[in-house]
C-alpha cells in the first residue's frame, strides 16, 4: 500500500487526522526538492518522485470517502458498476423524469429537485456512515456503502446536468 508506507502509516480504514498531517508535513520536509539541489540528477529525481507520492497520499488519506476507495482497490476489492437493487425503482423514475424534461415537459422539474435533495441526503448520510463506523465495518460493509455513494453520486450529476443550480 504505497501511500501508507510513504506516510509511515499501516494500511487502515481510520487515521488520525492530526497523525497524517504530522507525518506529511516531517516527510515533506524531508524530501523537499531544494534540499537536493546539489545532490546528483538520480537523488533529485526522487525527492521529486517521492514529494509527488507524498502530496498524492496525503490528498488520498485525508478524505474517508478516498481513503476508503484506495484501501479497498489495494486489497483487490472492486466496486461494481451496477446499480445497486434498492435503488432500481428510484433510478427508473428519475430516468423516466429527465426524458420528460429533455422532450419540453417542465412538469417534470419539481420531481427532478426532489428526487436530487433525496439523492443528496442519501449521499451525505453514506459519507457519515462512512466517517463515522468506518473502522467498524467490516470490507464487504465498505464496498457496499462506496458502491451505493458512487451511484448516487452519478445520478446527482445527472440531474444536475439538466438543472441548472
Amino acid at each position: 500500500m504505497r501511500f501508507y508506507e510513504a506516510l509511515g502509516l499501516e494500511p487502515a480504514l481510520s487515521i488520525d487526522p492530526e497523525d497524517l498531517k504530522k507525518r506529511f508535513y516531517e516527510r515533506s520536509k524531508q524530501w523537499h526538492p531544494d534540499r537536493f539541489s546539489r545532490a546528483s540528477s538520480v537523488e533529485q529525481e526522487k525527492a521529486l518522485e517521492m514529494t509527488a507520492v507524498l502530496n498524492d497520499a496525503f490528498r488520498t488519506l485525508r478524505d474517508p470517502i478516498s481513503r476508503a476507495e484506495y484501501f479497498l482497490k489495494e486489497k483487490g476489492i472492486e466496486l461494481s458498476k451496477e446499480a445497486p437493487p434498492e435503488l432500481l425503482e428510484e433510478v427508473f423514475e428519475l430516468n423516466m423524469a429527465l426524458e420528460e424534461l429533455k422532450e419540453g415537459d417542465e412538469l417534470a422539474r419539481p420531481q427532478l429537485i426532489e428526487a436530487k435533495h433525496r439523492f443528496v441526503e442519501m449521499r451525505d448520510s453514506i459519507d457519515a456512515s462512512l466517517r463515522g463506523a468506518g473502522a467498524r465495518l467490516d470490507l464487504e460493509e465498505v464496498r457496499s456503502l462506496l458502491n451505493r455513494r458512487r451511484y448516487v453520486r452519478n445520478l446527482i450529476r445527472e440531474v444536475e446536468d439538466v438543472l441548472p443550480n
